[in-house]
Order: structure tokens, then C-alpha cells, then sequence
């Protein structure tokens, strides 16, 4: 064990930094501080320009991985904390971990999963609020994993009427999926106007509405293609957050479609 975690971050100042652009950061996966940081450029998805590459669309019409929203968040953001080869510590403090899971049971924190043999093999998760989503970290185990995993986060952001998808810091790997780089003022000019007219974009909601739908023709909106994904219903009340068992050909067919 790790010992006693400090008090969690609360929900509400979680969620105020982020409308201010301002989020939180850890040294190490023991540091019970956090510090507060607000890039100068931000990693932004255009999300109706979005398009999965040949080769990615290529394994979502594969239907390699079942894909989930907010099955196991927890799973998630620890696996987002392991070390790895490039990366040996993380941000992703034990107290950031906790405050994150309480930002989930309130509502404003989602994970999308992709599971490979009844096992997590990737996926990511972030946080909510407007129409803004401001993804913190993602993880593969597999091959194209945690890119498939993407491609459903736009797919279902699409649906919910999001307007930002904010992924914090620049990479190769995140430019090579078509992020750009926008300055922070611009950033905060489209937060703000993301979260204006007080609508609160509900990736759940899309995702039940997508598991729920009886064919593409049956969801609206630029990704309204995603609805076909729910072929067959789920297998009980309590499992209406998976997807039907062949859902990644229409999500691959939705990024061809436009507003």
C-alpha cells in the first residue's frame, strides 16, 4: 500500500481550473502535492475535420476490440499511471488518481475502454464540462488501442454536440492523429464559447443513445452514422453502457460524413 492519501482535489475546484485552463499536476505517483499548470499552447482536435487514418479505419472495421464508455474508469486512469519505457514516473499522483475517481461519480469525469479477451488492453479518459472535454491521459496494451479508443471519443463528442477537444500538451503521437496547437488566449476564447449558452454535453447520454438506436438513420448530427453501432440490445439493464459486437465498421463510415 502507499500509505494514507491527502484530501482529494474537490469536484467543484477540479472543474473551476478547467474552465480557467488551468489544470493539476503531480511529481511522482507518491508526491501528495499538486501544482497548477496553464500551458502557453494547447493540443486541440478539430472534431468535425477528424478523420481516422487508412489504417486505423481499417482496425475499427475490424471490430478488434470491444470498445465501452465508463466501465471501469478506475482501470483506466491506473493504468494511464504505470510506468513506462519512456516515461519511467508519472503525473498521475495517487491523490490525483483519487480526486479524478471522485470527479467521475460526480459526473464530469469519462473513460472510453477497449478490451482485447475480456481484458483492458487500452483506453483513455479525461474530463467534462460544457461542451468542452479536456482529455488527460490515454494507455495501450495492444497494438492501436488507445487510437481506437480516440476515434470513439470523437464519434460520440460529434453526437453529444461537444465543440472542444482539448488534449493539454503537444506530441508526435498526437499530431501524427491530427491535433494542432492553438495559442492560450485562442484557447480560452473557444472554452468560453464552448461553455456560453449553458448546454452541458453528456457523453454517456450519446453513448446510450448510440447503444440504443436501431440504425444510422435513427441518430442525428454529423456523427449521426455512430447510432447504427447498437445492433443488438444489451445483454441486461446493467450492462447498457457496452457496445453491440460489431459497432466498428458505422464508426469508421461515420468520419465520412459531415454537418
Amino acid at each position: 500500500m502507499h500509505g494514507t492519501v491527502p484530501a482529494i482535489l474537490p469536484p467543484e475546484l477540479l472543474l473551476r481550473a478547467y474552465r480557467g485552463g488551468v489544470f493539476p499536476m503531480a511529481d511522482s505517483r507518491d508526491d501528495t502535492d499538486v501544482f497548477w499548470v496553464e500551458p502557453r499552447t494547447r493540443a486541440v482536435f478539430p472534431l468535425e475535420t477528424f478523420r481516422p487514418s487508412r489504417s486505423l479505419a481499417k482496425v475499427l472495421r475490424q471490430d478488434r476490440f470491444t470498445v465501452t464508455c465508463n466501465r471501469d474508469f478506475a482501470g483506466v486512469i491506473r493504468a494511464c499511471a504505470e510506468p513506462r519505457p519512456d516515461h519511467p514516473d508519472t503525473w498521475i499522483s495517487h491523490r490525483i488518481e483519487a480526486s479524478y475517481i471522485a470527479l467521475h461519480h460526480a459526473g464530469h469525469a469519462h473513460s472510453i475502454e477497449c478490451w482485447l479477451d475480456g481484458a483492458l488492453a487500452g483506453g483513455l479518459y479525461g474530463v467534462s464540462f460544457g461542451r468542452v472535454f479536456c482529455g488527460e491521459s490515454m494507455f495501450s496494451r495492444a497494438d492501436n488501442a488507445s487510437k481506437v479508443a480516440l476515434a470513439w471519443l470523437v464519434a460520440l463528442m460529434r453526437l453529444a454536440q461537444y465543440r472542444v477537444l482539448d488534449c493539454q500538451f503537444m506530441t508526435d503521437h498526437l499530431g501524427s492523429l491530427g491535433a494542432v496547437e492553438v495559442k492560450r488566449d485562442l484557447y480560452r476564447k473557444l472554452v468560453d464559447q464552448a461553455c456560453a449558452d449553458g448546454f452541458q454535453a453528456d457523453l454517456e447520454a450519446a453513448w446510450n443513445q448510440a447503444v440504443g438506436a436501431s440504425g444510422a438513420g435513427a441518430v442525428a448530427g454529423s456523427a449521426g452514422a455512430a447510432g447504427a453501432a447498437a445492433g443488438a440490445p444489451p445483454a441486461d439493464g446493467a450492462d447498457r453502457r457496452s457496445a453491440s459486437s460489431s459497432p466498428g465498421k458505422v464508426i469508421a463510415q461515420s468520419f465520412t460524413h459531415t454537418s
